[in-house]
């Protein structure tokens, strides 16, 4: 009993309230501008600023460095000479302002949900992996797997990415400037694609729900994925969402886009015949 009433969960209650039908409110604050925080998040102001010099310095010493800062109430952090080193930034569960000064290696801005990114560079394998929260702005090109199981904010490359892109994607934006490659959309649950440019083989495999959008040539489908026709409302989300990031055509149009979503043959596909399951695959 000593370990539990000194837990945090029994300072809030849980040892004597019911937790079945509980609303999130009693965990995050719903007031608070922009979305939800942690109840153990740091108070930050945007207008305090502060410089890391990553030269020289481990990764797990520039990722504290960060927190650290976020503590003291640095709301605007500037990374520079990042390296293009692996899993820098993972892990940011507050609101800030980080600006990187370069390029990331693999895994970088990992499991984040609040902080708004902006990076002059390129990024590597898996970047914004289970994304929960905010902005990421590439301004270069991005490696594969770019937004593997995102789930909520706006995740941009203003240039290329690889395969695989918003694979088991679950909620969220994706938007991609220039083209992505084979398989992206591979297992898509929830959330948009947006890609500028084309796209490769196997665009949106065994997507179970979402939307694609392309505005570029598409090279294949994939198992399940089927066209279907843009609509009003379509064209209203993409030109207030392209335009946020400065992606939208010079001539304002976006009717040469191409939305992709489910046929959603695949949603039964346990109880189909042998012969139906051929049909599909």
């Amino acid at each position: 009993m000593a370990g539990v009433k000194s837990s945090r969960s029994h300072d809030m209650g849980m040892h004597t309230e019911q937790l079945s039908g509980r609303a999130m409110q009693l965990f995050f604050n719903a007031e608070e501008e922009g979305g939800f925080t942690y109840a153990d998040a740091f108070e930050v102001d945007f207008n305090k600023r502060a410089e890391i010099d990553a030269e020289g310095v481990s990764v797990h010493d520039i990722n504290l460095r960060i927190r650290k800062l976020m503590q003291e109430g640095y709301g605007t952090i500037v990374l520079k000479n990042p390296g293009a080193r692996h899993s820098l930034c993972a892990g940011i569960l507050n609101r800030l302002n980080l600006i990187i000064e370069g390029s990331l290696g693999y895994f970088g801005c990992g499991l984040i949900d609040g902080p708004n990114v902006r990076i002059s560079g390129r990024v590597g394998w898996s970047f914004a992996e289970n994304m929960m929260a905010g902005v990421c702005v590439i301004e270069k090109n991005a490696g594969s797997t770019f937004g593997a199981a995102l789930r909520g904010g706006d995740l941009v490359c203003k240039g290329s990415v690889g395969s695989r892109t918003g694979i088991d994607m679950k909620g969220g934006t994706i938007l991609i400037g220039g083209d992505t490659g084979a398989f992206s959309g591979f297992m898509m649950q929830r959330g948009r694609m947006v890609v500028c440019g084309n796209a490769g083989k196997n665009l949106g495999d065994s997507m179970y729900d979402g939307t694609i959008y392309v505005g570029g040539e598409i090279q294949s489908l994939g198992v399940d994925a089927v066209p279907e026709e843009m609509s009003d409302l379509d064209r209203e989300w993409l030109k207030r969402k392209l335009s946020m990031y400065e992606l939208l055509p010079k001539d304002g149009s976006v009717d040469h886009f191409t939305k992709i979503v489910a046929g959603r043959q695949l949603w039964n596909y346990d109880n189909l015949e042998p012969t139906e399951k051929k049909l599909i695959l």
